[in-house]
């Protein structure tokens, strides 16, 4: 009876586990802190700071979802906001929790699935992701959305960096239904304006671009292989 659909969620369960990577993959890609990740940076989004920089992020609430080592989350607390920062890998949170130590800010850091929180509606000002959405699968893109939705308050802010398609750091050009028949996300899937713009067809659109490249070492972070796009929830 283990392997058996009987409703929806058990449905996503099974495609989730031909196509997640393990909650050990991502501990093991976060043990190794020297390696050439562009984004194990300590700089936030170029994006990010530039929202804050024109006045269109504000100190508020702020869920981020799939925060890494703490880069972004670190910068919201910087900013004066309450933040919760969700990631699914310890040895990616405990990286984050010593940087917020070392600045001296307050973040919330949880180890949880995103799609597995316990959110009470309406409850944030701004959702944040950098570098999450590109490894959900086409079928949990709703759930994904939802949760989203979810989250906000009318009017609330969602801003999301990805891999732009065919992109130098990842993007793969593959269709959802390619997905399936390759059993891969071959790394992250890669999204144009155009997909973005229908996919978030339910949230008004403020701006999709690609990310400003920035030569590194910086005090923000950018790469041209990066779409970000800010959408506010009706």
């Amino acid at each position: 009876m283990k392997e058996t659909i009987h409703d929806y969620e058990d449905l996503l369960e099974m495609l989730d586990s031909l196509l997640r990577e393990p909650t050990q993959f991502w501990d093991q890609f976060y043990s190794d802190r020297e390696k050439g990740v562009p984004f194990f940076t300590n700089s936030p989004d170029e994006n990010l700071v530039g929202y804050f920089e024109n006045n269109l992020f504000r100190p508020g609430k702020v869920l981020e979802l799939g925060c890494g080592p703490g880069r972004n989350a670190i910068f919201f607390a910087e900013k004066g906001c309450n933040i919760n920062a969700v990631d699914l890998s310890q040895e990616s949170l405990k990286w984050a929790e010593e940087r917020a130590i070392e600045k001296n800010v307050s973040v919330n850091f949880i180890k949880e699935n995103i799609f597995e929180l316990d959110i009470e509606e309406g409850t944030y000002d701004i959702v944040y992701d950098s570098g999450c959405f590109h490894h959900i699968a086409p079928h949990r893109r709703m759930s994904y959305i939802n949760l989203v939705k979810k989250a906000l308050k009318p009017n609330g802010f969602f801003a999301i960096t990805c891999f732009v398609q065919g992109g130098e750091l990842g993007g793969a050009e593959i269709s959802d239904w390619e997905v399936y028949r390759l059993q891969s996300l071959k790394g992250g899937l890669g999204y144009t304006e155009e997909k973005l713009r229908s996919i978030f067809k339910d949230f008004r659109e403020i701006e999709i671009r690609k990310m400003k490249e920035i030569k590194q070492p910086n005090e923000v972070f950018g790469v041209s292989g990066l779409l970000t796009a800010l959408f506010q929830k009706y």
